[in-house]
């Protein structure tokens, strides 16, 4: 009997990634990402891509699988998760899927929502007011359209905010709206949800030492690598948390002391954002971790509660 594939899902910087390793050692298990950003080659630091060493350990997937300048869809993600998936399987190893891009969940747990067919002509329109304006402009037009999706989609995240006014302006209907029809379950395959979650105060000061951290790593050094490539960065990969700041301060529109600051309140944003998307999935069993346990001790007791779900 084919095990449940299992979902390790959080907030941005919660410890889920740490949590998944740490059961995948156990279980002789390998992980699939679940993270928009991972997807992207030389995009290391910004997106606390496991290290080279850990991936040897421990086998990762659809990490590293399309370059800076191109874009990526969550189509595309399906298409190489389930691959993943389905080796995996055939090698009778258990599957942690691990990240925290809700749409990537959605899609992959229930199918991808069909909207209707991009127009050119309206995407120009909303670039151009974008480029003009800012992002955040859009986002607020979003929020007097379909608050929903607004609640929901980053103000930074200009791909999505496009989408959503795109649809509201080809259908009359906000795309949330649109999108309970793609509420219903529809289970892909046979799976588990396990949720990772840190009180309010303590996410928050896990984010300002990421934040850092990232810096002592060398993110700026890699932006300016990315920068100097023969191909410009795609709009997801400059969007991308960390380095759209960055690249603010590089283009000189404002400091490195603001540009930090700004990563803290946008990851903060974030994290709000995923919340409001977990809750949709109601069967997800969360692990609240305290600012004192270990990873180690959380996946020895969830081994305890479910370690049979992963035996052979």
């Amino acid at each position: 009997m084919q095990r449940p594939v299992t979902f390790i899902i959080g907030c941005t910087g919660v410890g889920k990634g740490s949590l998944g390793r740490e059961l995948a050692k156990r279980t002789g298990g390998e992980i699939v990402s679940l993270d928009s950003m991972k997807v992207y080659r030389r995009m290391d630091v910004g997106t606390a891509k496991p290290s080279s060493e850990i991936r040897r350990e421990i086998p990762h997937h659809v990490i590293d699988v399309v370059e800076p300048s191109e874009d990526f869809s969550v189509a595309k993600y399906v298409e190489h998760a389930e691959r993943a998936i389905a080796d995996i399987q055939t090698r009778d190893k258990p599957v942690f899927v691990v990240g925290g891009t809700p749409l990537y969940l959605k899609a992959l747990t229930e199918g991808l929502f069909e909207g209707p067919g991009a127009d050119p002509k309206i995407r120009a329109r909303l670039h151009e007011a974008a480029a003009a304006h800012g992002s955040a402009t859009l986002h607020r037009q979003l929020q007097e359209v379909d608050p929903r999706a607004a609640d929901r989609i980053h103000p930074n995240d200009l791909r999505r905010i496009v989408r959503a006014l795109e649809v509201f302006e080809l259908t009359g209907k906000p795309i949330s709206a649109l999108q309970a029809q793609w509420d219903l379950e529809r289970a892909r395959f046979d799976y588990i949800l396990i949720g990772v979650r840190r009180e309010l105060a303590d996410q928050n000061h896990r984010t300002n030492e990421r934040v850092t951290s990232m810096i002592n790593a060398g993110l700026i050094d890699e932006v300016k690598s990315l920068l100097a490539e023969p191909k410009p960065l795609s709009t997801a990969a400059r969007q991308a948390l960390g380095y759209a700041e960055i690249l603010q301060h590089l283009e000189g529109n404002v400091s490195l002391a603001d540009a930090l600051e700004m990563i803290k309140i946008n990851t903060r944003q974030f994290a709000k954002a995923q919340r409001t998307w977990f809750k949709r999935f109601r069967k997800t069993e969360w692990i609240d971790l305290a600012p004192d346990t270990m990873v180690s001790e959380a996946a020895g007791e969830l081994f305890q509660r479910r370690g049979s779900l992963w035996s052979a």
